[in-house]
């Protein structure tokens, strides 16, 4: 019998100032878990801060999930325990077995729909955070990256609450294939073949940039 889906952690942050080796700012990545049940509009979580709203946050990264089950594996290779909400995930989920999810996929919550947009690429934020210089390479080796996703219906979330995926049937690209391909020169099928996928604002405007570029 497959595990159960549901959210197993709901986490917010505040804006914190942090200073470390590579970044030195305010930062809404720290979050700490709540109960809920807790508001999510198109922009995210109620409550919860997005400092760098550049690289950070939108309606197409409105919401940060992460997989307990990666957790648990980072716990292993780090030789500590991670909490959920470390890495910044608004969402920790369990029962999902693949790190990676087909892009477009619907998460089907009893108040909440989410749609998965994009991985996400690790950045200096992330480092500090870890007090570790080198975590954004090991994150990239680890391929664990998370998912990103957009609010389709608007609702409430709660500790427990369990959901549904929803697949969708018109791409077999997934955030893995995204998460490699964001590290790497792509040829202009490529590039066509993402763009063809609801994949987030940001890496849409980068890829028809790109794709531009190509054609000239």
């Amino acid at each position: 019998m497959p595990a159960l889906r549901q959210v197993a952690s709901i986490n917010v942050g505040r804006r914190r100032r942090l200073e470390a080796r590579g970044f030195r700012g305010e930062t809404g990545i720290f979050k700490e878990s709540v109960a809920g049940p807790v508001a999510v509009g198109p922009l995210g979580l109620d409550g919860d801060v997005v400092v760098d709203g550049r690289h950070h946050g939108g309606l197409d990264q409105a919401v940060y999930l992460y997989r307990q089950e990666d957790y648990d594996w980072w716990s292993s290779e780090l030789g500590r325990p991670v909490a959920p909400g470390t890495f910044g995930d608004n969402l920790t989920v369990a029962g999902l077995p693949d790190p990676g999810l087909v892009i477009g996929t619907r998460l089907e919550l009893p108040e909440l729909q989410l749609e998965v947009s994009a991985p996400r690429i690790p950045c200096n934020t992330l480092a500090a955070r870890m007090g570790d210089s080198s975590f954004v390479k090991r994150f990239l080796r680890a391929e664990r990256p998370g998912f990103y996703c957009r609010v389709i219906e608007v609702g409430r979330v709660s500790v427990g609450d369990a959901f549904a995926l929803k697949d969708n049937p018109e791409t077999p690209l997934t955030t893995l294939d995204l998460f490699r391909a964001v590290q790497r020169s792509l040829d202009a099928a490529e590039l066509r073949a993402f763009l063809d996928v609801p994949i987030d604002g940001r890496t849409r405007r980068e890829f028809e940039s790109k794709l531009s570029g190509r054609k000239g």
